[in-house]
């Protein structure tokens, strides 16, 4: 268990960020999510791993259900390796430490290569991950005991007993994986014991398919924890009703099942060859669960949203949730932090649109209207304004809560190029919650020019809508490069696109100035000059994001540089 969570840990810290992209890239559809989720089953070593990490990606809003389901059943399939790496290593007679050993050393000398990067080192501590549980598999095979003759009449009693020892063998092939927490380790078992005549092999088959239920104990404690969403408890329940369910089916068919086994494996069952027995009962049951289920992946999701319904409200108003504690790596907790920036860019996007349609559609319908009738949206100005509190109380959590949860993460082991992307994610939260902050000050704005019974020019007005377009380009130009960061091309494309802004600014303001020489309200045009410096600082915010996502990727070195670097390497050996 400890080599399989070295071995998890190891290849998400060197997969790092990528994590998420990849996952989005392998499972645009159900096929490549279920080679999606095998691949990285056979990878991390742990089924459980890998469903307990994707309903924190559902959970995350990373994946979708439907990408979830495919994923949970490729995990099912690359679970079953271990199965035939266990009856390999019996039937060959191989030490499986002479493997462990020299594994152990290859990964351990690649984790300390100072020269080398920290995705290699990484990659190094997996190998070193994947030897300990290969010591580990050695371990349970030495533990277990020649049986005695008194063991093996109790045995051959039990298996008797018929289709109530096939139902016992599976109950207790559950509990006995829940407790150890893992399917592997109780396959590794039941392989072992198979394999010295303890027990024969309708029961071995039994407890194999209560290992796939009892494997699903980590989904449910996921399903149930604190802060789960309602698409991550669908998440968790695909796989838990995928593995009971399919379990169902093969203990009601349980002799043609076995038959089909037995025609697969052409070798006769016995201790030799047990072992290859069991691993193709293993693999079959979740190939053949994955080929019955692949092409109704969307009807099982539309039922699992049928029977786990949102909690009142919930869609409407999502939470702000970051975990309490830190994922396994600081890779993983960027991930779920970058996911609630992209929810606060969001915001902020909605929070500009609705104040830009109160400078807008607003000014511009009572510039029209006359002055009988110019205040009779009172009601509705106190229900916006009551509206944008909410969303800026809000984006203030999300400031306060994102800035606690990544400094936590700077607490943990970070290479350099980490704790770099760490402070670039900082800088751009505060960004956004000063956007916010001008959102809002907008909207008091309308307000108090609403309330005063202040009257801005018409042409002022309609100059309005042209000035918060070229902000909300510039808005969506970053939120589309949130994730990717820009090169220095773009960042020039961005420096222009705030000059545009800064110009239009000082345009609307000399505008403005000329209207109070010619005798205009003071206190509306005041208003005016004021309303305009909170769009442009808007835009302002929108170029300091631009700067930190230029820092997101990393200036490509010049031959003499990277010469330069190179000559002090060989001067300092």
């Amino acid at each position: 268990m400890y080599g399989m969570e070295r071995s998890s840990e190891s290849i998400q810290r060197a997969a790092g960020e990528r994590l998420q992209s990849t996952l989005n890239m392998m499972t645009k559809n159900s096929i490549v999510g279920v080679l999606t989720g095998a691949i990285v089953t056979i990878l991390v070593q742990s089924s459980s791993a890998t469903t307990v990490m994707l309903i924190t990606f559902v959970n995350a809003g990373l994946l979708s259900l439907t990408q979830a389901i495919g994923v949970i059943m490729g995990a099912n399939i690359g679970t079953t390796l271990t199965g035939w790496i266990i009856a390999a290593v019996g039937i060959a007679k191989f030490s499986i430490i002479s493997l462990a050993v020299p594994l152990f050393g290859i990964g351990f000398f690649m984790s300390i290569a100072k020269r080398k990067s920290d995705s290699f080192r990484s990659y190094g501590n997996a190998i070193m991950g994947l030897a300990f549980i290969f010591l580990g598999l050695d371990f349970i095979e030495r533990a277990i005991p020649t049986p005695s003759a008194s063991a093996l009449l109790f045995l051959q009693n039990f298996s008797k007993l018929g289709y109530g020892a096939i139902l016992i063998s599976v109950l207790v092939g559950t509990v006995f994986t829940m407790l150890v927490n893992a399917s592997s380790a109780t396959l590794a078992i039941v392989i072992a014991m198979a394999s010295q005549g303890i027990i024969d092999f309708n029961i071995a088959a039994a407890l194999t398919l209560g290992a796939n239920i009892g494997t699903t104990l980590d989904a449910f404690l996921a399903s149930i924890s604190t802060g789960t969403n309602t698409n991550a408890r669908r998440a968790a329940w695909a796989h838990i009703l995928f593995n009971v369910l399919g379990t169902v089916w093969v203990v009601i068919l349980f002799k043609p099942f076995i038959s089909l086994v037995d025609w697969v494996v052409p070798s006769p069952i016995e201790p030799k060859s047990i072992g290859v027995h069991i691993a193709m009962l293993h693999t079959l049951f979740n190939t053949l669960n994955t080929l019955l289920l692949l092409p109704f992946v969307r009807q099982y999701a539309s039922f699992l949203e049928r029977i786990i319904k949102e909690k009142p409200g919930e869609a409407e108003l999502r939470t702000f949730y970051l975990p309490k504690t830190l994922m396994a790596t600081p890779e993983l907790s960027l991930i779920r932090a970058r996911k609630e920036i992209s929810e606060m860019v969001v915001l902020a996007r909605t929070m500009f649109d609705r104040s830009r349609s109160l400078f807008t559609e607003k000014l511009t319908n009572e510039s029209k209207a006359s002055p009988d009738t110019a205040n009779t949206t009172s009601i509705d100005m106190d229900a916006e304004i009551e509206w944008f509190i909410a969303k800026e109380n809000y984006a203030d959590s999300m400031h306060e809560g994102l800035t606690k949860y990544l400094l936590s993460i700077t607490s943990m082991d970070l290479s350099e190029r980490t704790r770099e992307r760490v402070n670039i994610k900082l800088r751009i939260v505060s960004e956004l919650e000063n956007m916010t902050d001008e959102c809002l000050s907008i909207a008091f704005i309308i307000k108090k020019k609403h309330d005063k019974k202040l009257e801005f020019d018409p042409e002022s007005v309609a100059a309005l809508d042209p000035f918060g377009e070229l902000v909300d380009e510039f808005l969506d130009f970053i939120a589309e490069r949130l994730n990717v960061g820009i090169n220095q091309e773009e960042l020039k494309i961005a420096s222009e696109m705030e000059d545009r802004i800064d110009d239009y600014k000082r345009r609307l303001k000399k505008t403005a100035r000329y209207r109070l020489d010619r005798g205009a309200d003071v206190r509306a045009e005041l208003l005016y000059i004021d309303l305009i410096r909170h769009i442009e600082k808007i835009g302002d915010c929108a170029y300091a994001i631009a700067e930190e996502l230029r820092n997101l990727i990393p200036e490509p070195k010049s031959s003499y540089q990277s010469y330069r670097d190179q000559e002090t390497k060989v001067q300092s050996t």
